[in-house]
């Protein structure tokens, strides 16, 4: 089978390697598409991310669908294997499970490969409505929907979302589907920002290495968001966030940084007395995911505008890399 694995930054071989054996609990699965995402530009880029670095060639992907072998059902694939076991898992937080192995990660080879097995139990059918590329926006979909958990949206608030990649747009969406009277959405990319409009944004801003903020708070009338959703992974994002959030608002850190550093304004956000929560993946999304696409209340379908075979994987990556467009898939 074809297998792309990274081998160092910037360095991805497509090679042969024999078909896996699925182990007890396992189903053999036939890879379909494959959405790259924000976290394995990191890998690509950086040769890692956070403090995780890559000491073997790793075959990324996590955003995933597929055919299962042996009955030919088609399936969007939960790409964390939680231990199940520990205080977090069985507190139904399997997101923060310590011992979780998350496909692509670590040394966990995910989905960049033709066939790879996976538990049964992270499986989930897939509607006909559904193609293979909707199935792999539900993983990001899933993020998404973790992180407006988090925020606790309530009909009649005002919310901002600074960063309008894959996930954030669909943050707009989520936030306008829950009530919010006003969606600000901030971006440096003007074809994002009109993303943005389309999923249902008010208030368009261009961010400029945060000289935006005061524009976010007069869009705000000066009253502030009720909650700032930061989907860009960029402190100037953190900080345009932490000056629009409201006192006693709510700030949800979703993006990843480059340097694995986070800052902002200490006394601002003392000031406000704000609430910061950082969005850990996600838990339990699938289920509600794919109703909502089913059902036709969130659109992932027009968030992929790139679509590339496994034999331009180098091409894909360094598409996304330079932003262009929203969502890169690969269709194997």
């Amino acid at each position: 089978m074809k297998v792309l694995r990274l081998h160092a930054a910037g360095d991805l071989r497509l090679q042969n390697e024999p078909v896996p054996e699925p182990a007890e609990g396992e189903a053999l699965l036939r890879v379909t598409a494959v959405g790259v995402c924000g976290s394995d530009l990191h890998w690509f880029s950086e040769s890692g991310i956070g403090d995780a670095r890559l000491e073997q060639p790793l075959v990324l992907g996590h955003e995933f669908a597929a055919v299962r072998v042996d009955n030919g059902q088609r399936v969007a694939v939960d790409p964390a294997i939680a231990c199940g076991r520990c205080e977090f898992c069985l507190q139904g937080h399997p997101n923060l499970c310590p011992q979780v192995r998350f496909a692509g990660h670590g040394q966990v080879d995910g989905a960049l490969r033709e066939v790879l097995p996976w538990p049964v139990a992270l499986l989930h059918p897939l509607p006909d409505a559904l193609s293979d590329a909707d199935g792999a926006m539900l993983e990001p979909l899933g993020v998404a929907l973790h992180a407006v958990d988090l925020g606790h949206l309530r009909l009649g608030m005002r919310v901002g979302v600074f960063g309008c990649g894959p996930i954030g747009l669909l943050i707009v969406q989520l936030a306008r589907l829950s009530g919010a009277v006003q969606i600000i959405a901030t971006d440096p990319l003007p074809h994002r920002l009109e993303a943005a409009r389309e999923c249902g944004a008010m208030h368009l801003i261009q961010a400029n290495h945060g000289a935006e903020a005061p524009d976010v708070w007069d869009a705000a009338t000066r009253r502030g968001v009720d909650v700032a959703f930061e989907v860009a992974g960029e402190n100037a994002a953190v900080e345009t966030a932490v000056h629009a959030a409201k006192p006693g608002g709510l700030v949800v850190l979703v993006g990843i940084p480059a340097d694995d550093r986070t800052s902002f304004s200490a006394a601002a956000a003392r000031r406000k007395g704000l609430t910061l929560r950082l969005c850990r993946r996600m838990k339990h999304t699938y289920p509600r995911a794919i109703a909502l696409v089913e059902g036709g209340l969130v659109d992932v379908h027009s968030l992929v505008t790139h679509r590339f075979p496994l034999e331009q994987a180098q091409r894909a990556f360094e598409t996304a890399g330079r932003r262009e467009g929203v969502k890169v898939m690969l269709e194997i």
